[in-house]
């Protein structure tokens, strides 16, 4: 195959990237291998589990998030800030949710690296004010929460299809594309299973509290309703205030909510306070909301962790 003058450029630059990385890693005495493998760089690990599946090994995949890491919170070592500008494409989920890693990112697609911001692309929701006028920071802005929607993950599903054929060099489309409709038949799958999982709950108690503000995709594709958020906020970075807390007690006690579903990677101190609220008649409920745990863990891939919370929710909403 001749070589663009694309692909000489990209050589070259990963070649001045690799011999950096190495030189920050410590360990300069190593010499560069010449490896010209397709890279894609992907920023989460929810993310980077649907990148693999379409990918295959078509390319290297590197993820950037470790299991059980707050996409809000996790950053960057200097050597990975680098694996970005290296990479044929950087597939992140935008929306501001790696909000430490989202300056990396910028910094690669102004050095010419192709980026997919997946969030952006997938017709995102973006978070509502409640209806009855309770606290909410992000009100207006985008949600970034896209994937507890599994219809919209076959949307980006292919989306990254498209942008793996068309900007890495090396890869064979038709394997991509077998692998995309593979995957896009396990979507389809888990959709209609979740919907009869979800069947079981009867209409009064389909109502969901949350540590914050993480399943609004999934309250409007399966038909809940969102009473609201111990943190009312679409990130972790934020804290409640007092009244924040004494509003969704309120709320809670006059929609009959008893059942917390609180992230499994973060300490569940803001969902026992209401425990305390309300009288000690509250049950807190760990889904795996924002990352993947590590393999055979409980949420190794994307199709567990959906399962995973879809018996959690049901269970925790049809119990007692």
């Amino acid at each position: 195959m001749t070589t663009t003058p694309r692909r000489a450029v990209l050589r070259l630059r990963r070649l001045l990237l690799t011999l950096l990385a190495l030189a920050l890693a410590g360990t300069a005495t190593a010499c560069a291998t010449g490896d010209d493998r397709p890279r894609v760089v992907v920023t989460t690990n929810i993310l980077g589990d649907i990148t693999r599946e379409i990918v295959g090994g078509e390319a290297d995949v590197t993820v950037l998030m470790k299991p059980n890491a707050d996409p809000h919170s996790f950053g960057l070592s200097a050597v990975q800030a680098a694996e970005l500008e290296r990479a044929d494409l950087v597939v992140f989920n935008g929306l501001g949710l790696e909000e430490n890693v989202l300056r990396h990112v910028e910094a690669a697609r102004e050095s010419g690296t192709a980026t997919l911001e997946v969030g952006r692309a997938v017709d995102p929701l973006v978070f509502r004010a409640p209806a009855d006028g309770g606290p909410q920071a992000d009100a207006g802005q985008p949600d970034p929460h896209f994937w507890t929607d599994p219809d919209r993950v076959r949307t980006a599903a292919g989306l990254i299809a498209d942008r793996v054929v068309e900007h890495v060099e090396g890869v064979d489309g038709e394997t991509i594309r077998a692998h995309t409709d593979r995957y896009d038949k396990r979507l389809a799958d888990l959709t209609a299973w979740m919907e009869r999982s979800f069947d079981r709950i009867p209409e009064q108690r389909r109502a969901l509290v949350t540590n914050h503000h993480v399943f609004g995709y999934l309250a409007e594709r399966f038909g809940f309703r969102t009473v609201g958020a111990v943190v009312p906020s679409g990130t972790t970075l934020a804290s409640p205030s007092s009244s924040d807390l004494r509003s969704l007690t309120e709320a809670m006690r006059e929609a009959g909510v008893r059942t917390v579903f609180a992230d499994s990677s973060q300490p569940t101190r803001l969902a026992e306070v209401l425990r305390t609220e309300l009288g000690g008649r509250v049950r807190v409920v760990a889904l795996y909301s924002e990352s993947l745990t590590e393999k055979g863990k409980g949420a190794g891939t994307y199709l567990q962790m959906m399962r995973a919370n879809t018996t959690a929710m049901t269970d925790g909403l049809t119990a007692g």
